[in-house]
């Protein structure tokens, strides 16, 4: 079977949906964005920052009911938005699209950055516990850290994956054109 008779016998079982998102994870506009490891690893760092700022004036919004940091949120919303499209172009909507979108290869970098994100995930918490267990011995009052703490840990969790498929994306060969793939036996 060929490489076109499997992307068609894979795209017959493809909703609208399904390819609507997978052209538009694959649209090539801003590849100068993602093009080199450098600037994915600048954009994943970016993400980071932006997120850590998003989540420090969310709490203060919230524990803390400091109002001006609403609208710090909000205008920190855009950039998130805008590095969280650099990094799903980067890796070509790995973490976005459904199962049926992807083919092998990108299944097993799915299920590799998983793994890669949930050991360093485990990593960050068992540090987060030993902090914890250091703060309880000393004595120190950690109560009013429980929320943020827990707030924090959830969005690490949630957006680790994204942020390991974009520091573990490989640069895209430059004498392959993606279109000629088909005649590749």
């Amino acid at each position: 079977m060929t490489g076109q008779q499997v992307r068609e016998k894979s795209t017959q079982r493809m909703t609208g949906y399904d390819r609507r998102m997978l052209a538009l994870m694959n649209r090539r506009e801003a590849a100068p964005m993602y093009a080199t490891a450098v600037r994915r690893r600048l954009a994943v760092g970016a993400h980071i920052t932006l997120t850590v700022a998003s989540v420090a004036a969310w709490l203060l919004t919230v524990v803390g009911d400091q109002r001006w940091a609403m609208w710090t949120m909000l205008g920190l919303l855009l950039p998130w938005c805008v590095a969280t499209g650099v990094i799903n172009g980067a890796t070509r909507g790995l973490l976005e699209l459904r199962e049926r979108a992807l083919d092998e290869r990108q299944r097993a970098e799915r299920v590799r950055v998983a793994a890669r994100a949930r050991q360093v995930m485990q990593w960050l918490l068992l540090a987060a516990a030993v902090g914890a267990g250091i703060a309880a011995y000393q004595g120190w009052g950690a109560e009013g850290l429980l929320f943020p703490v827990l707030f924090t840990a959830f969005v690490v969790h949630w957006l680790m994956p994204l942020w390991v498929a974009g520091l573990a994306v490989q640069d895209e060969p430059a004498d392959l054109d993606p279109e000629g793939l088909d005649e590749i036996p």
